[in-house]
This record gives structure tokens, C-alpha cells and sequence, in this order.
């Protein structure tokens, strides 16, 4: 049999690509992953413990990672997803609403048809530099009851809130609150903005991996030693993970740890200025995010996929592109790191702009911000009908505009005059709205 994905894998390599996305190792030149070697794939063999039962060199692991002196930490080996899963369904047994943010991680949703939870879905604001949710609603919070809130700090693109004044909002209605800090696992380094786990939110997790250096699918869920429903929590974690979980993956979160405990940002900073410049005097242009680590690259006459193309036909790979812009997730460089910086440097220079044709930017887009319902459903019947004649309806499909790709209106919504008017602007716009087709949606057939 073809090995065919290895292949691939063995061809990217031979291109001697640049990492600007995820993971934070970026393609091994950042922290130490030397331990990622076949000999170290053990299990639970004697000496090495049991996640889901950790006594000896797993729960002495865990307890290093300390970045707060009111949380445990929790290793994850199948992402965040993971821990996401556990948290909202601890808390399936209670009476009330889970209230979250309207750019959840898709995750949230599953978690909630798997319990069948009703939730509010917050007023969520975007914000004008990237066209992306950035902040729930705080007067909505304010008048809501629920069992839990979920929010996402940061965003994709690295933009923050005050996150402290959000957590102070649930706790004030005698509501725990979930924070998915999947790309703030480097918050609380010095330059970088501060973590929800110095806000006091009752479960905070992080995507180690995204940002440190640590494996693909290796992350951390906190959770206070105060959170209620916390036995519960650390019982599904067993549910919702491996019974197999792999040393490797742990090990990397151990010395994703070690990295973050030891690191020093001047470094960072020197480079960060260097590489800034370079784009500007390439022509380029740059927005700069609340997070360092991430910048958005962009040019006046090209589409962000248009520029995507023109960097990875010089061998840089970015994180994703939208209408606009390309994103990238900068690497965390420190004094030994085997990052190509200067190779990059040379490579941002040689990027080829057209200019012989101005190109017509792709419409901006506009996404849902307003209260809703988000109700499981167990669509076994649903029907297409005209967007125009969807009002009261229960949609049966996510309507997800690309980009930036994170489900804009949900199935199990139920559908307002609103939602039809924008849904109207998106269709007359000619904007690419998964589940939106030939002015028609899916929704549940009650008939």
C-alpha cells in the first residue's frame, strides 16, 4: 500500500517551508522536542503512572505546571476540544441555561446536543479592524441567569477584552464561567496580555500547542480549586479522553511548561521589530494585534488569499487568510532557537506583488451579532425553503460565512426578521455562506 500521507509530508519538507501558523514549535526550531523519538512512545508501564488516576510522576508532572496558585492543572492529550467536552457536561444535571458567546469553538455545540442543554447565545460584538467577534455583550450578562457561561479570550486573530470585568459579570449572577484560552496558552509573558487564570474564572483551558512548543492535540484545562462541579469535571476527563494517552504528547506539555517558566521576551520584541520592518519596506502592510505574537499582513491591490499565494510560492506558510489579510502566528524565538529568521527575511523581500492589474477586493462581510436561542435538535426531518419565508423557523444546518469560517447563525436557532435581512445582504452581496444556496435554507420539518 501507498504510503500516501507520508509522502506528502516527505514533500512539504524537500520545500524547506517557513512556519508562520500553529503549532508553536514551528516545525521543531523553537523550544526542545528532541524527545520526539519512537523508543519514548511508552504506556502505563510500572513507573509511569495513569492520567486518569495520576499518584506518582503524572500528578508530580501536573503539579508543575503552576501558573496559578488557586488552579490544579490537567493534562489534555485529545486538544482542548476535550476539555471543552468535560466542563459544559458537568453541568447537564442542573436546571438552566448555558450562556456563551456567539463565536464559541464548534465543540461547544456538540457538547451541548450530546447533553441536550439549551443556551443563550450572547450579543457579541465585532470589531472593525479584522471583521471578527471579539467581545460578549456585558449588559446582557448582566440580566441573564444560566448555569455556566463559555466565552472565547483571545479571539483567532489575537484580539482581547477585559476579560476580568466579563468573569465579574457571571459571578455576579451566580454564574461559574468557562474561558477558552485556546490561543493564550504564552498570556502572562512579559508584553503579552494577561491570562483569564488572573481573573478568576472557575475553568480556564489553553492550547499549549498552538502557540508553545508542544505537540499537536497536547493541551491544559485549569480549573479552580473552588469551581463548582469540579469532581464532575475531573471524572469526564476520563470520558472524554484516551484511555491510551500518549507519553509524548504529555511530555511535550512538561516541556511546553519548562519553556514558558524560563523564557525571557526581549528577544521576541528585538525580532518582532526586525521582521516589521522588513514587510513594510517590502510594500507590505501590517495591523498589529492586542497578542504580539500575531500580526496581520496585508496589501492595498490583493486579496488575503491572493497574498497567501504569493508567500507560499516563496515558501511561507501562514496561519489563514480572509478578505483581506493573511494572518500570522509568530514563533516565540528565544536565544539558541533554530528558527530560519534570516531566510525568512530574504524570502519576504523576494514575494512578488502584480502590479500590472488592480485586483477588486472581495466584499467585506458581515457577520450576526445579536441575541439568540441555541436549542438540540435532532434534525431526522428538514426541508429547503426560501430565506425570505425562514421566520420562526428552526434552522436544521449551520449558516457559516467564509471567511472567517466560525458558524454566524446555528442550527437550532430559531430564525428572526433580522437574521432574514442579513441573511439577505450576504445573498445579494454574493458572499460564500456555507448553508445558504440559491436563496434557500435548511430548516426543520415540523410538518
Amino acid at each position: 500500500m501507498a504510503q500516501v500521507l507520508w509522502q506528502q509530508m516527505r514533500n512539504w519538507e524537500e520545500k524547506q517551508p517557513i512556519s508562520l501558523h500553529v503549532p508553536g514549535h514551528k516545525n521543531g526550531t523553537i523550544g526542545d522536542t528532541s524527545f520526539v523519538q519512537a523508543q519514548y512512545d511508552v504506556t502505563e508501564i510500572t513507573g509511569f503512572d495513569d492520567l486518569h488516576q495520576p499518584e506518582a510522576v503524572l500528578k508530580e508532572s501536573m503539579a508543575g505546571v503552576d501558573r496559578h496558585p488557586d488552579y490544579d492543572a490537567f493534562y489534555l492529550v485529545n486538544g482542548t476540544t476535550s476539555g471543552i467536552l468535560a466542563v459544559i457536561h458537568a453541568f447537564q444535571s442542573l436546571t438552566g441555561d448555558v450562556i456563551l458567546a456567539r463565536n464559541v469553538h464548534k465543540s461547544v455545540f456538540n457538547a451541548l446536543d450530546l447533553g441536550m442543554q439549551q443556551a443563550v447565545i450572547l450579543p457579541t460584538a465585532t470589531d472593525a479592524l479584522t471583521q471578527q467577534y471579539v467581545k460578549p455583550d456585558g449588559t446582557a450578562i448582566q440580566r441573564l441567569t444560566g448555569k455556566l457561561g463559555v466565552v472565547t479570550y483571545p479571539n483567532y486573530y489575537g484580539q482581547t477584552f477585559d476579560i476580568a470585568q466579563t468573569v465579574r459579570q457571571f459571578h455576579a449572577q451566580n454564574c461559574p464561567i468557562l474561558v477558552d484560552e485556546a490561543h493564550g496558552a504564552h498570556f502572562g509573558l512579559t508584553g503579552f496580555p494577561s491570562s483569564a487564570l488572573h481573573a478568576g474564572a472557575d475553568f480556564v483551558v489553553q492550547s499549549f500547542h498552538k502557540t508553545l512548543p508542544s505537540l499537536t492535540m497536547s493541551s491544559v484545562l485549569f480549573i479552580h480549586k473552588a469551581a463548582p462541579r469540579r469532581d464532575e469535571v475531573i471524572r469526564l476527563l476520563q470520558t472524554f479522553q484516551s484511555s491510551s494517552p500518549s507519553y509524548l504528547l504529555m511530555a511535550s506539555l512538561e516541556a511546553a511548561n519548562a519553556f514558558y517558566a524560563s523564557y525571557e521576551s526581549d528577544y521576541f520584541f528585538e525580532r518582532r521589530a526586525k521582521l516589521i520592518d522588513v514587510v513594510l519596506s517590502s510594500g507590505l502592510r501590517v495591523k498589529e494585534m492586542d497578542d504580539p505574537l500575531k500580526l496581520l499582513v496585508y496589501h492595498p491591490t490583493l486579496t488575503g488569499h491572493q497574498l497567501q499565494q504569493c508567500m507560499e510560492d516563496e515558501g511561507i506558510y501562514v496561519e489563514l487568510a480572509d478578505t483581506q489579510h493573511v494572518l500570522w502566528v509568530l514563533p516565540l524565538w528565544h536565544e539558541g532557537d533554530t528558527y530560519p529568521f534570516e531566510q525568512l527575511m530574504t524570502r519576504i523581500k523576494a514575494i512578488h506583488i502584480p502590479n500590472d492589474v488592480m485586483t477588486e477586493l472581495e466584499l467585506q462581510q458581515q457577520l450576526y451579532t445579536e441575541e439568540g436561542r441555541y436549542v438540540p435538535t435532532q434534525v431526522e426531518r428538514s426541508r429547503w425553503i426560501s430565506f425570505e419565508e425562514a421566520c420562526g423557523k428552526v434552522l436544521a444546518q449551520h449558516l457559516v460565512l467564509y471567511p472567517p469560517g466560525i458558524p454566524s447563525m446555528l442550527k437550532g436557532e430559531q430564525v428572526t426578521s433580522s437574521m432574514i435581512e442579513l441573511m439577505g445582504q450576504w445573498y445579494h452581496s454574493n458572499l460564500r455562506v456555507e448553508g445558504l444556496k440559491e436563496g434557500k435554507i435548511k430548516v426543520k420539518d415540523d410538518e
